[in-house]
């Protein structure tokens, strides 16, 4: 094997996050990456290179704060996932394996992520800005989420984190009135925080966190991004 994708993990988008669903959120991440790495140590002849998924969850929520790789990590659940996901996977390199930790950002694809359960809510009309809008998401469309991890494997420029998101993160409202505009359709109907957060329970404040994530490795490197901006991302996503 040249390289090992490890992608897997507990999602956070489904299920309400009680006590046992956030322990399954952390240990499907730390147990399954610590499993990985223990199953390369034992090969004769290990992989060159390790790509493990992260998220920008790392940085916990930094309002309007740029973020590049270097910045440091949150204090919320999501980062302190995170942060100890990570870890297991740069425990790696002392086996002489590259390990690359893909922070990605809200992943815009037809089949499956936050985008198919907004969809019908902007189609009906009832969508509109979480909370006050202003917190940044960053986010990146799936056909450069793969592109950037054939990148990385390929590019051994690439290592530690590297924040896999589209160059230009936007804020919630922003990104709400573009979605909207895609699909023909207003967007005039916002949540408040406190009703997200009494339906949602402590997944909502996910939704209203910040992170103004930018990929300056990635930019460096020189990737280039197949969808760098969001309405011809949203259209290629949502199938127009």
């Amino acid at each position: 094997m040249d390289a090992v994708f490890h992608l897997a993990g507990e999602s956070v988008f489904q299920g309400r996050w009680n006590q046992a669903k956030k322990e399954r959120i952390l240990s499907s991440r730390v147990e399954g990456t610590r499993t990985v790495v223990d199953s390369l140590a034992k090969l004769d002849d290990p992989p060159r290179t390790l790509i493990c998924s992260s998220a920008v969850g790392y940085y916990g929520s930094r309002a309007d704060e740029i973020l590049t790789e270097s910045s440091g990590a949150g204090s919320d659940f999501l980062a302190r996932v995170c942060r100890a996901w990570e870890n297991e996977a740069m425990k790696a390199e002392k086996l002489g394996i590259r390990v690359v930790c893909i922070r990605t950002g809200l992943v815009l694809g037809e089949n499956g992520g936050a985008l198919p359960r907004l969809i019908p809510v902007f189609k009906a009309g009832l969508g509109g800005k979480l909370g006050n809008g202003r917190q940044y998401m960053a986010w990146i469309h799936i056909d450069d989420l793969a592109g950037i991890m054939e990148y990385a494997a390929a590019n051994r420029d690439l290592k530690g984190p590297v924040n896999a998101v589209a160059p230009k993160p936007l804020t919630n409202k922003d990104f709400s009135k573009t979605l909207a505009a895609v699909l023909h359709r207003p967007a005039v109907f916002p949540v408040p925080a406190p009703l997200l957060r009494l339906v949602l329970g402590e997944f909502g404040n996910v939704l209203l966190s910040s992170q103004r994530a930018i990929p300056e490795k990635l930019e460096k490197t020189g990737y280039r991004f197949q969808y760098p901006v969001i309405e011809e991302a949203l259209e290629a996503a949502i199938g127009k």
